[in-house]
């Protein structure tokens, strides 16, 4: 019975919160918008980061859950910039070939691609194109990208080893020089270096690929790595290998016959460090939610600001409706409500005004995650946690704030109550 009294009690504060809506727009507005502005940062921040999450899970099982990366200098978010003259990785030699070479021929490694970024301006006949980024990778390129060719063909080992003048363009490169013509055989000029187009290419959306400039939507080429090592004005301290073990061969045993590699091809006694880095998806992944979390929790800091804006909106709103309402808290106490039964009253009052104010943040948020969907690589979507952790965040800010007006409408003396005019 008292279970019953009291989800009768919940739904009658739902209602009289309801027409005090109704009867206090403007208050009841501002209230609203403040807890909604906060829920929807949240919401807006989790969908974000959920998503950016999963393409980047998905880049990840492109490359193989036990690929490292050999490298000059660490990617880790808090580590030293090679630029500084103080960084020691600034004196560190870079990845040569005969280091690449001899890693490809360890019978431990599957396959060691070697990639070698860059950018430069592409000219075809009277048109030109600005920082077009170029990938200049090994031939196992095509397997590891998880690219499709067509038309054309990605280049040979012969073509990769002799250095020849050859490349391939993605789409949106191809429509911009070529327009509808076909883009095969065609001679284009990447920083005056003429190259022949061989094929088409086409790169899955990732968030990886799109933060650094090789989503589907960049103009973009992909070159012989020793074609730009030779002959294009490449950084070549900027070459980094990505090693994949054998399928019977475990990530540690790799990383470890690697390094015992380079440190003996290098010189290295004992006591001195690695002057390269071995670099694994989780650290990878580790980089990742070192920068996304720093993000994520500005993000909360900004929601706390909308829901304390709320909280005080609902102890305003609140305590006007207990002056209000006097006379008939006086009345209901001179019938027998309880102080419990009044303070439960008004507790449900500004929790259910709070809650309203999450709903409306759950849809706009959802809404923008679907835009970020439908308009970028970013799978963005709401996690149920966040709908959960959101709705209960409201439900616990409506009852932090709206503890002070409820405890005075429950120690309202009856008496004193019924002569309120």
């Amino acid at each position: 019975m008292r279970l019953r009294d009291r989800i009768l009690m919940s739904l009658e504060g739902v209602t009289i919160a309801l027409d005090s809506l109704r009867a206090n727009k403007v208050r009841a507005a501002l209230t609203i918008s403040g807890v909604a502005i906060g829920v929807f940062v949240v919401v807006a921040m989790a969908a974000t980061v959920h998503g950016i999450r999963q393409s980047f899970a998905q880049d990840m099982e492109e490359f193989g859950a036990t690929t490292f990366q050999v490298r000059r200098t660490n990617p880790g978010f808090n580590n030293c910039n090679p630029t500084n003259e103080n960084c020691p990785e600034r004196r560190y030699p870079a990845v040569s070939l005969t280091e690449w070479r001899t890693i490809q021929q360890l019978p431990e490694v599957h396959r060691a691609m070697a990639w070698l970024p860059g950018s430069g301006t592409v000219t075809y006949r009277d048109r030109q194109v600005k920082n077009v980024g170029y990938d200049a990778q090994s031939t196992e390129w095509i397997e590891t990208d998880v690219a499709d060719v067509a038309p054309g063909r990605t280049f040979s080992e012969s073509e990769h080893d002799a250095a020849a003048p050859v490349a391939l363009v993605n789409d949106t490169l191809a429509a911009t020089l070529f327009g509808d013509s076909d883009p095969i055989g065609k001679e284009i000029e990447l920083d005056g270096l003429r190259l022949t187009v061989i094929g088409v290419f086409q790169t899955k959306a990732g968030f990886l690929k799109s933060l650094d400039g090789r989503g589907p939507d960049t103009p973009r080429i992909i070159l012989p790595m020793l074609t730009a090592y030779q002959r294009l004005n490449a950084w070549r301290r900027a070459l980094l290998l990505l090693v994949r073990p054998r399928a019977d061969i475990s990530r540690d045993e790799a990383m470890d016959v690697v390094t015992a590699t380079l440190r003996g091809m290098r010189g290295l006694r004992p006591t001195e460090p690695n002057t390269f880095f071995l670099v694994g998806q989780d650290k990878i992944l580790e980089t990742f939610n070192s920068l996304f979390g720093a993000i994520f929790l500005v993000g909360i800091g900004l929601s706390a600001v909308g829901l304390l804006v709320g909280g005080v909106g609902v102890v305003a709103i609140m305590m006007i409706s207990v002056t209000e309402r006097t006379r008939e808290i006086g009345v209901r106490k001179a019938l027998g409500a309880t102080r419990a039964t009044i303070l439960w009253q008004f507790l449900v009052e500004a929790a259910t005004l709070t809650s309203l104010g999450a709903g409306l943040g759950l849809i706009l948020g959802g809404g923008l995650a679907w835009v970020i969907r439908a308009n970028s690589s970013i799978p963005a979507s709401v996690p149920p946690a966040a709908i959960v952790a959101s709705l209960a965040a409201a439900a616990l800010t409506g009852v932090a704030f709206g503890m002070l007006p409820a405890t005075r409408a429950s120690k309202l003396d009856p008496v004193e109550a019924l002569r309120h005019e």
